[in-house]
């Protein structure tokens, strides 16, 4: 069954099973037709996301287990409710004490039957497993090392020793082992097995074996088979040797459920037409939705404002494409740095195999991937060595990446290891072991880059708008016209009507309704540039430098209204993590305790502050913005409910829901006081939702999608669509500008046909003729939702 709406909870220990199952009536009443829960197996304890599985066959424990997830389903079935459950193929945590199969691979080492579900290179490790897990060098470890029994301990972390060994003096036993235990540091450059992104506390699993999915997907399957689980989200299947044929594996074990994938798509990239699935996540809705209330010009200018004000270089933070290749480049060479060394020594042993393509040196091979890898305009191809290389995977690498890449050679004729690491990449060389590997991480490697470069760095130093820094996102060109969007729309429509579509995720850097009062400044940059400096005069810390000013404020509006007290204990984690992301002063792994020192206090002083006069100023700026960021709201909220797919609504989310980066956006959902009168934001949601429910063929896969004109002079101000010719949606844009132009005189909306139809979002209000006046819509609140009456 395809749900009409889903809702996301984030379990954690804090909100298990049974408060989940507290919330069903609420959220049955609410009008969605299914709860989509995070992970629920066995995770690492404490966790408080779950994509840290170590026990595939077991439900998590701390959640409250299996029949706790069983007495929720029921309770969810009383209720007309089903379960999605998010699910964790690519990955496990590298906990040995908690992870079986990984306990097995260290005490046994590549023979043992469980080496088969990790990527491993134990020849790059001389037939060891590098363990990163150390805090300092092993020499100044050794007097933390404790054998006991056939274990070793170091702190609270345990590991296996291999057969035979316990018995040896300690520097004997460690160099006995099928694993070595080094210092953290040396992940970067020396480890070697395959990891989610740069995290050496994930590693990879290799589903695409038969053997491996029956036992990473039974117990999902069992309860999938028994009717507990309804719909599967996969996350991140970027990382998997071959997606479309693990989906279509997936599909069959699945009898066809209702499934989506966490696939980033970028520009006008397509989501394979052959994956066995209903669609993505939605963030690519996300960004064609947001983009709708951003107003292009403005945007431009405060670019502009933005270079003057922070004065950043091209390559950090002062051009978007200029920023995003510098960070390919800090990636790829310091944080992948053992990943492009594996793809090196299999493209050299590729190519010493035969002689047409020897005395390609490795050093030009490691230059060539390099190059190729920085300019790759999406996260990867989907190709397998030896088999077709469709278009869309050479697109992935087209001539112009091609040419550039040869650009860094000094010597052209060595500029010829580009073409071959680029047919290697494309499974254009054939088949064979070090074939295949090469093509298959080549594609992994490339999307970890890019999810580390551009979403986790680049985003974070590239800040003019902060509201379009999200993923599935671009940027360099925040905005989204009605046009372009009606097209997504058609599409999306057209051939993937049950995808998701989201707003709000576990994942985005700032909530739906925090971007949507951001976006507002698109349409006001020179007000905010002076705002800016009389912040600036009147703050009682500087700022460690202009350009986190810049982003800090912003942030600042975005969260204005948070209750006293509150401010600075959720603005100040969420502007570290933005500095250490971004790596440009201070890091993760090479901090600047002084640089994050002055950017705590210059937060606590200023775009924190509980009072003041820099307080009263930002709250007053926020007040006069408050009606265009109120239109934003609404309008975003209306438009994901009734656009083509199935709209994933986040915990919170269905109120005004101000949330930053995690962990401040994966709180413990709380339920809304009994009783309680709903805001503006949850009265649209809901009529919105029960629509959906009590009228799901207009907008399932048979619902059509028709764009709807205004006409007048504010008539780009007003997008509309109808759906199935039975509802139509209408909402306010750059309601700002509007005003300024002097708002909807002489506009008016081309209805589908005389109706009459009735606005769900005031009752008692009707509209007959073939068109309205958009004043007259719009006199209540700037959205409205229309139904034919009678029906």
């Amino acid at each position: 069954m395809t749900p009409t709406a889903t809702y996301r909870l984030q379990l954690q220990p804090d909100f298990p099973f049974p408060a989940a199952e507290d919330a069903v009536p609420y959220l049955a009443a609410l009008g969605v037709s299914h709860l989509h829960l995070s992970p629920v197996l066995e995770a690492v304890p404490g966790s408080r996301h779950g994509y840290d599985v170590v026990d595939h066959g077991r439900v998590r424990a701390e959640l409250g287990g299996e029949e706790g997830l069983r007495g929720l389903a029921r309770t969810a079935r009383r209720h007309g409710l089903g379960l999605v459950v998010d699910i964790v193929p690519n990955h496990m945590a590298a906990v040995p004490r908690l992870n079986r199969a990984l306990w097995e691979v260290l005490r046994e080492g590549p023979g043992s039957p469980y080496a088969r579900w990790f990527d491993i290179d134990w020849e790059a490790g001389g037939g060891t497993v590098l363990l990163p897990v150390l805090a300092g060098r092993i020499g100044d470890e050794l007097d933390a090392f404790r054998v006991d029994g056939e274990v070793l301990r170091h702190g609270g972390q345990e590991f296996p020793l291999r057969a035979g060994t316990a018995h040896l003096p300690l520097p004997e036993l460690l160099d006995a082992q099928h694993y070595r235990l080094c210092w953290w540091r040396l992940a970067r450059t020396e480890l070697n097995y395959r990891r989610f992104f740069t995290i050496s506390g994930l590693i990879g699993v290799r589903v695409e074996d038969p053997e491996v999915f029956a036992a990473t997907h039974g117990k999902i399957l069992e309860l999938v088979r028994e009717g507990v689980i309804d719909g599967l989200r996969v996350d991140h299947p970027d990382g998997l040797a071959d997606p479309a044929s693990y989906l279509e594996r997936l599909k069959a074990a699945a009898a066809g459920r209702w499934t989506v994938v966490e696939k980033i798509l970028t520009d006008d990239e397509r989501l394979p037409a052959d994956w066995a699935v209903a669609g993505t996540t939605g963030y690519d809705a996300l960004h064609r939705v947001d983009g709708l209330f951003v107003d292009p010009m403005g945007a431009a200018e405060l670019i502009g404002r933005y270079r003057e004000y922070a004065g950043p270089a091209a390559d950090r933070g002062g051009s978007w494409a200029a920023t995003v290749r510098q960070a390919a480049y800090r990636v790829v060479t310091h944080e992948l740095a053992a990943e492009t060394g594996l793809l090196t020594r299999l493209a050299a042993r590729v190519c010493a195999e035969h002689p047409a393509l020897r005395d390609h040196a490795p050093w030009a091979l490691h230059t060539a991937i390099r190059e190729l890898l920085v300019r790759m305009p999406v996260y990867r191809p989907y190709v397998t060595a030896g088999g077709p290389c469709p278009e869309s995977a050479a697109e992935t690498l087209p001539e112009v990446v091609v040419r550039d890449a040869r650009a860094a050679f000094a010597v052209a004729e060595e500029a010829a290891a580009v073409d071959v690491v680029r047919d290697l990449a494309l499974g254009r060389l054939g088949a064979g072991p070090d074939r295949a590997a090469f093509c298959t991480r080549f594609a992994q490697t490339a999307s970890a880059l890019r999810a580390k470069s551009v979403e986790d760095m680049a985003f974070y130093r590239y800040v003019p708008l902060v509201s379009a820094n999200e993923v599935g996102g671009d940027p360099g060109r925040p905005a989204v016209t009605p046009e372009e969007f009606h097209a997504f729309c058609a599409r999306t429509a057209r051939y993937w009507p049950a995808t998701g579509t989201a707003l709000t995720t576990h994942d985005t850097k700032r909530s739906a309704d925090v971007r949507a009062r951001i976006a507002v400044l698109s349409e006001c940059p020179e007000q905010w540039s002076w705002l800016l400096v009389e912040l600036a005069r009147t703050a009682p810390a500087a700022p460690p430098d202009e350009q986190f000013a810049w982003q800090a404020w912003q942030t600042a509006l975005g969260c204005a209204g948070l209750p006293a007290g509150e401010a600075v204990g959720r603005l100040e984690p969420a502007l570290l993590k933005a500095v250490r992301e971004a790596g440009l002063y201070t890091g993760w792994t090479e901090p600047d305790p002084g640089y994050e020192r002055a950017v705590t206090d210059f937060v606590a002083a200023g775009p924190a502050s509980d009072g003041g006069p820099v307080r009263e100023m930002l709250d007053r700026f926020a007040g006069t913005l408050a009606p265009y960021a109120r239109a934003n709201v609404l309008g975003a909220a209306l438009v994901q409910l009734t656009m083509p797919g199935v709209p994933d609504l986040y915990q919170g989310t269905e109120e005004e829901y101000v949330a930053l980066v995690d962990p401040d956006n994966r709180r413990p959902f709380r339920l809304p006081p009994e009783g309680g009168a709903r805001g503006e934001k949850g009265e649209v949601t809901a009529v919105a939702l029960r629509l959906r429910r009590e009228r799901p063929e207009v907008f399932g896969a048979s619902g059509a999608y028709l764009p709807l004109g205004a006409h007048g002079p504010a008539a780009a101000h007003c997008l509309a669509f109808c759906r199935a010719g039975e509802v139509v949606t209408a909402v306010t844009r750059l309601s700002l500008r509007l005003a300024e132009s002097g708002g909807w005189h002489g506009t008016e909306l081309a209805l589908p046909d005389d109706g009459p139809w009735t606005d769900l979002l005031t009752p008692g209000r009707k509209f007959a003729g073939d068109s309205v006046a958009v004043a007259e819509l719009f006199a209540e609140r700037p959205v409205a939702l229309l139904v034919r009456a009678g029906r």
